[in-house]
């Protein structure tokens, strides 16, 4: 990145255009049937943050709703603009992570992003880390674009298909960002670096 990013923060976002559901676990799923890692498991050592206790909302408060042991939410999306949370407070560096199903259909203009960002220290000229899953058509399938953007409007995008159905159950998407290298995980297994 052109500078050092100062204060980020964690944030999933849901847009739509559309009637869709989004379900976000803030942990691994038990019995979560994986690819094979390559002997690199990051989350299975880290304990979850829940979410009544790490995150606040940001907006589309109607279109939540927190699970009883506050662990998990469910974002409801429909006609109007969604919904987002933020983490409760700044972070230099560190893991984040989301576990994510989506909604099966017709999904064209949802955009469900978990990205790091100091929009908020660098309003219109902010650094920002990101893993979006795009919207589709029925028969097509989703497609994952990271990207890492450098204060300017041009970021560093790549897309990738998934080697699973993220509408059948929850897939752990995370980013390690450290002083030396920013790492994208699906599932434990490395997309890109």
């Amino acid at each position: 990145m052109a500078r050092s990013v100062q204060q980020a923060a964690a944030l999933l976002l849901a847009t739509a255009c559309t009637l869709a559901l989004l379900t976000l676990q803030l942990q691994p799923c038990a019995g979560q049937q994986q690819p094979p890692s390559p002997g690199y498991y990051p989350s299975a050592t880290l304990r979850p943050l829940s979410f009544s206790k790490g995150y606040r909302t940001l907006w589309g408060p109607q279109h939540q709703t927190l699970s009883p042991d506050g662990r998990s939410l469910t974002l409801w999306m429909d006609r109007s603009p969604g919904s987002g949370f933020k983490s409760a407070r700044a972070y230099r560096n560190g893991y984040f992570g989301a576990s994510v199903r989506v909604q099966p259909g017709y999904t064209a203009g949802v955009n469900t992003a978990f990205y790091l960002s100091n929009s908020e220290e660098y309003p219109g000229h902010h650094d920002e880390i990101d893993m979006e899953l795009l919207g589709t058509i029925p028969g097509e399938p989703y497609t994952l674009q990271t990207n890492v953007g450098d204060g300017t409007i041009v970021g560093r995008e790549m897309r990738f298909h998934l080697w699973f159905d993220p509408t059948a159950d929850f897939h752990h998407y995370a980013i390690i960002w450290n002083p030396d290298q920013i790492l994208f995980l699906v599932d434990d297994v490395p997309i890109r670096r």
